[in-house]
Order: structure tokens, then sequence, then C-alpha cells
């Protein structure tokens, strides 16, 4: 028994160091859900900066993309104090397009009506209660904005 465990110890060891090496090389950054104020800000920067490309032939696109996301990603950082990797929010972009259409909408939604960038504080007393209060104050000042909007256009 203990031959098969050094044996197997060895070929283990064999193995990891190409592996490690690759790894090492790379940022890994721990996969957690995003926040949706985290995706409201990350597809307001990837839709202002054209990151699908509709808005005309881009040289270099690739180049592009890249500097794009890496702008989504200090973004992120600053405002909402996390760490994300490039392929994380690709993904998550990818799958906000594709598989998450109803969320997506949504984010556009909330994009549509204010031109207020959407940050959340780096409070740590930061609790789903204040969260809840403060979806409320938007809710209510959202309200007020239409009423005002109304009261304009029937002038």
């Amino acid at each position: 028994m203990a031959e098969t465990q050094h044996v197997l110890n060895r070929s283990n060891e064999e193995e990891s160091p190409g592996q490690e090496t690759s790894r090492s090389s790379r940022r890994r950054f721990k996969a957690s859900n995003m926040s949706f104020e985290e995706m409201v800000e990350m597809v307001n920067i990837l839709k202002k900066a054209d990151y699908n490309g509709k808005y005309g032939p881009y040289l270099n696109p690739n180049v592009r993309n890249a500097k794009i996301m890496t702008k989504v990603v200090k973004s992120l950082r600053r405002n909402f104090g996390v760490r994300r990797s490039k392929e994380q929010l690709r993904k998550r972009w990818s799958d906000l397009k594709l598989k998450e259409q109803d969320q997506y909408r949504r984010i556009k939604k909330v994009l549509l009506k204010s031109d207020v960038q959407v940050v959340v504080p780096k409070s740590s007393d930061f609790t789903s209660d204040s969260a809840q209060r403060m979806i409320q104050e938007i809710m209510f000042c959202s309200q007020d904005l239409d009423f005002i909007k109304e009261k304009k256009q029937g002038d």
C-alpha cells in the first residue's frame, strides 16, 4: 500500500511542474456571482465603447476589445472593490446576451432611464436592509422624475 502511494505521488509530481508554470504566469480570480449593479456598470461601459463593433469596421478589433475589457476590470475594482478577470467578464457578457436575455433587458432598461452612473459604496456596513432602503429611494426618485416629465409634457 505504501509503495503504490509513493508511486502515485511521484507520478503526480512529474506531471505538475509543467501545469504549475502555466498557471503561475496567469492571474486567477475567484469566480463569484456579479451583483446587478456590477452588471449594469459592465454593460454601460461595453455599450458606450461599442464592444460588439456595431458602428464601424475597426482596425485590430481584438486589441480594441481587450482595452475596453481592461477599462471594465479597472472600473469594477475602483467602484465595487471586486477583482474580476477579463475572461470572467467576457463569459458574463456572453451569458447575458445569449442565455440571460431577461436580465440583459432589465439592465438596458435601467441604463435608458438614467444617465447617472450606478455606484455602490464600498462601506463594510452595507447590508441587505440598507440595500432595500436604497432601492426604495431610487424607486421613489424614479416615480418623481416620471411625474415631472409628465407635468412638463402637459405644459
